[in-house]
């Protein structure tokens, strides 16, 4: 019976057309087709009780806990198709625990593939419970490398994601050092769907082969808490919706990072609409509103929109972003001369082309403060990746040249001719370089080429340069100037050499353009880097400053 719209639990010896008269009493409309797929959710399941010796065999009638409401069965009958997929793919077990990320992550890539519309990690998190009973959420790791996990729960044995998460743990373990290896454990792996539609998405075996060049040992750092600077909270908002923010914000930071690292590129896209809530019209359907049913419970949308006018939580976004893409960066390229699969570095490039497109869709509904914070840090990223990609590709390229003696005593032929001292003469009026400095790095240039250095001993001489150069201004708030107006002498100075190489009709020309091309690109890399240094911040925050003095009007 039903009292106070409340169901009691089902007894086991419950006959067949009992069983078809309580469902009923749920007021579930099904044919006697349906009852064969029938599952009846509750936001507790207990167990499921197999039938056997019947019509209906594969009947699973789940019991229900007395305090589940009839108002809430509709809503989780609509999870089914979830339901099922998890059924099949997951199960509880002692001792075991599987990365909380790592499920969400399958699930997006099911939905993709399946073409349905994803929930936010929150509900997603709340129908796992509900499928699973007594799992308990506990946080794994190493200090500044721990991840939230769930306890209990492992993949199935017959499931094809248990075969490709060894085989990815497998791969990485033996190209890590030791250090690494919890860090590749904890790592999700979603390797069994691909989402060919997008071309800045790689494929299965892509990623099997292309882990081998990313830094997937790194974690998101902590985020501080934000400077409320002693402004007052807007009105409506309270301390428990900044906070409940800011957990929203880490969660979908942690989400992303984890999608990154598996070269799940599209997902991207999809993450930052379901943080955003983003709809296709301005009102709102109730599919979506069902979708994001979870994120308005912890925190309305009204809320979410005030705050995205706060300047205090303006800028404690664009530090986090700063600081996430920045992680990103150095675990996609984490050595910008190592040699990149030609594939690998197109599905980059795809993807930050992307970027900028994807993120004002996501917020079309958020207040422009929020989007142009939010885009500027995104420019910035977009903007390191294709210049990290394009100075990889010339490494690659110069490499060859340096390896070659006959190019290299070509060039040395050439050099030798080259009047430095008009070059000197000319370049001084506008750089003011001194003589003694220029000489030196003539000599030095001249016989770090003729012992035929690899790339990488350039490289290192590149970063003597710099030191030597920028080391008065150590320590010194005038530091960035110095470091920005050296960058500035150092291309109008190669340009100059460039320029007589071409007067002259220099057979090695193409060799000096493309290594010139590669050292002023490298040697911003190096400035970049040192001034983030000088700052205290990420270079993908010095790379934001432009727009970001642009911006200076929400925060003030």
């Amino acid at each position: 019976s039903i009292h106070d719209n409340k169901i009691k639990p089902v007894q086991n010896c419950f006959p067949l057309q009992n069983e078809l008269k309580w469902i009923s009493e749920c007021s579930l409309l099904l044919t006697l087709n349906d009852l064969h797929h029938a599952r009846v959710y509750n936001n507790s399941v207990c167990m499921q009780k197999h039938m056997h010796g019947s019509a209906f065999g594969c009947l699973r009638v789940v019991y229900l806990r007395a305090s589940f409401s009839l108002d809430s069965l509709s809503e989780c009958l609509s999870s089914g198709p979830q339901v099922q997929w998890l059924l099949d793919n997951y199960e509880t077990a002692e001792g075991v625990s599987l990365p909380r990320s790592t499920l969400y992550c399958h699930y997006l890539l099911h939905c993709q593939e399946q073409k349905l519309e994803p929930v936010n990690a929150a509900s997603f998190g709340k129908l796992i419970r509900s499928v699973f009973m007594g799992l308990r959420t506990r946080r794994l790791g190493t200090r500044g490398n721990s991840k939230y996990h769930y306890y209990g729960l492992r993949i199935k044995a017959s499931s094809s994601l248990l075969r490709l998460m060894e085989d990815q743990q497998h791969l990485a373990m033996r190209q890590q050092p030791f250090s690494q290896k919890q860090r590749w454990t904890q790592t999700l792996s979603f390797l069994s769907f691909s989402v060919s539609h997008s071309g800045s998405c790689v494929s299965h075996t892509q990623v099997q082969q292309y882990q081998q060049f990313l830094d997937a040992s790194r974690a998101l750092p902590e985020f501080p808490d934000v400077d409320l600077q002693d402004r007052a909270l807007p009105e409506g908002i309270e301390l428990e919706h900044l906070k409940s923010f800011q957990l929203l914000y880490r969660e979908h930071c942690e989400a992303i990072l984890d999608v990154m690292v598996n070269l799940q590129f599209p997902l991207v896209e999809t993450l930052w609409k379901t943080f955003w809530r983003f709809s296709e019209s301005q009102a709102g359907d109730s599919t979506t509103l069902a979708v994001h049913d979870e994120s308005e419970k912890r925190l309305p949308k009204s809320c979410l929109v005030l705050l995205c006018k706060y300047d205090p939580v303006l800028r404690w976004s664009r530090d986090c972003d700063n600081t996430l893409y920045q992680g990103l960066v150095e675990m996609l390229i984490p050595d910008v001369l190592r040699p990149i699969p030609s594939a690998l570095t197109q599905a980059i490039r795809n993807f930050a082309k992307s970027l900028e497109s994807w993120l004002t869709n996501a917020m079309m509904n958020i207040p422009e403060e929020m989007v142009r914070v939010k885009v500027t840090s995104a420019s910035a990223f977009a903007q390191t990746l294709r210049r990290y990609t394009s100075l990889n590709h010339l490494a690659q390229a110069a490499r060859a040249v340096l390896q070659n003696t006959a190019q290299i005593n070509q060039m040395l032929s050439d050099l030798n001719r080259v009047d430095f001292a008009n070059v000197q003469e000319q370049a001084s009026w506008v750089c003011r370089c001194e003589d003694r400095v220029v000489q030196r790095l003539e000599q030095d240039f001249k016989l770090t080429l003729q012992q035929q250095n690899s790339l990488e001993q350039w490289a290192a001489w590149l970063d003597g340069v710099v030191s030597q150069v920028l080391k008065p201004y150590q320590s010194s708030t005038a530091f960035p100037k110095a470091a920005k107006l050296f960058l500035l002498k150092w291309s109008f100075y190669s340009s100059m050499v460039i320029r007589d190489l071409t007067l002259r009709s220099a057979a090695s020309f193409g060799s000096f353009h493309l290594i010139r091309l590669l050292y002023d690109e490298y040697m911003y890399y190096l400035i970049e880097h040192r001034v983030a240094q000088a700052k205290g911040e990420t270079p993908i925050a010095v790379m934001g400053e432009v727009q970001t003095h642009s911006d200076t009007e929400f925060f003030t």
